[in-house]
């Protein structure tokens, strides 16, 4: 039959195996280390006061009652950690492909074209290890001060990163 008792600090009923007599344990509910009592030292049924008041303030009023099995082997972990996500697991093997995209509207400045120095730039930056392919754009979008429709270019950059 199993050591039934109180922790002494916050009235926790606590309930052994009778092999843990005289061993020293950890309350689960407070941490307080106690010695658990020998059969015969413990009463039959731990006598039920009114708890301590940082128990009540604590559970809410609810009285908790826990086991606290000691044993000699490894214990089995009862809650397994859940598989990581398919994109968790796809980020930590294989680099992901991105996308970058240079329009040579976006690189004009009165009198100036800076889209070969931006595309030079994003190619040092991206790593000529880590480019998968480079492919010219043409595209068309109207200009909001003529109303007119405009034919551009650009490029796209495939990369790992």
């Amino acid at each position: 039959m199993d050591i039934v008792f109180r922790c002494h600090h916050c009235r926790q009923e606590l309930e052994v195996d009778p092999g843990a007599a005289g061993e020293q344990i950890a309350c689960p509910t407070c941490g307080t280390v106690i010695t658990v009592p020998s059969p015969e030292q413990a009463p039959s049924r731990a006598p039920n006061p009114t708890p301590a008041p940082s128990s009540s303030a604590t559970s809410g009023g609810v009285e908790r009652t826990f086991a606290v099995p000691l044993t000699k082997e490894p214990v089995q972990a009862l809650i397994q950690r859940p598989l990581p996500s398919l994109e968790a697991a796809a980020k930590d093997t294989v680099r992901k492909l991105r996308v970058k995209t240079i329009r040579h509207s976006d690189c004009r400045e009165v009198g100036h074209d800076y889209f070969d120095t931006a595309v030079t730039d994003a190619l040092n930056k991206i790593g000529e290890e880590n480019i998968v392919s480079i492919n010219p754009l043409s595209y068309s979008y109207i200009e909001m001060g003529t109303q007119k429709l405009i034919t551009d270019y650009g490029v796209m950059i495939v990369y790992r990163g």
